[in-house]
This record gives structure tokens, sequence and C-alpha cells, in this order.
């Protein structure tokens, strides 16, 4: 399926993505130095989408390389993302052995209050 090129020898549809996804003139080659994670999400989103690395990379004028990699970081966050359990059975058994360990600890400091208050050791002698 061919589109209908203007004066420039680009295609309008192309001219109007350039534009929007650069900020600039349509056309006119973008010079960008940071790219925001929202603007690196939609390009990788149109990736996903099927779009061809080559028609995106030079449309927002980002080398092939770049993209790629954009692409592979987010596959391996959606991974990392999804690999998250909710009911993990260690989580749980970690939960509990917290709170165990809590108990215990409130329960020494008690004894050893009471233990204090009964028989303090200031002032006792040693039984040599």
């Amino acid at each position: 399926m061919l589109r209908e090129k203007d004066g420039t020898g680009v295609a309008p549809v192309l001219l109007k993505g350039a534009c929007s996804a650069t900020g600039g003139d349509p056309g006119a080659a973008a010079i960008v130095g940071r790219w925001s994670t929202n603007r690196k999400r939609e390009v990788v989103l149109r990736l996903l989408r099927g779009e061809s690395v080559d028609a995106v990379s030079r449309e927002v004028s980002v080398p092939i390389y770049k993209l790629e990699q954009w692409r592979d970081r987010a596959l391996a966050g959606i991974d990392s993302g999804l690999k998250e359990r909710e009911n993990d059975p260690l989580e749980k058994q970690l939960g509990e052995a917290n709170r165990r360990i809590g108990e215990l600890v409130m329960e020494v400091d008690i004894l050893q209050k009471e233990r204090r208050a009964k028989r303090p050791l200031v002032g006792r002698r040693s039984s040599r």
C-alpha cells in the first residue's frame, strides 16, 4: 500500500507522527538531549505493536541499537513485574518468624525487669 508524498518526499502521516514524537518541526532532525520515561515508553510501545524499528528510528532520530536496548529493558521490567507472587509461602514464614522474635524479645525484657526488681545484682559480694 503506497502513501502519497508531499513536496518534501515524506508521507504526511509520517510527518504528523514525527512532529508529535519529537516535538519539533516535521521533517527536521530532532536534537534531543535526554528522553523522558514517558517518551521512551511511547516509542517502545510502538515497537511492541509491530511498527518497523527502521521507520521509528528514522522518525524519532534515535539509533536502532538504542531503541532495541529500550525495548529489551522494558521487556525485562515486565518479566520481573509478573514474577511477583501474592501468597508466597516463604514470605508468610518470614512474617511468622519475625512476629515470634518480637514476642520473645518482649518476654525477655519483662523477665529481666522482674529479676532486677526482686534481687538487684548491685551490692552483691563475690563468693570468694
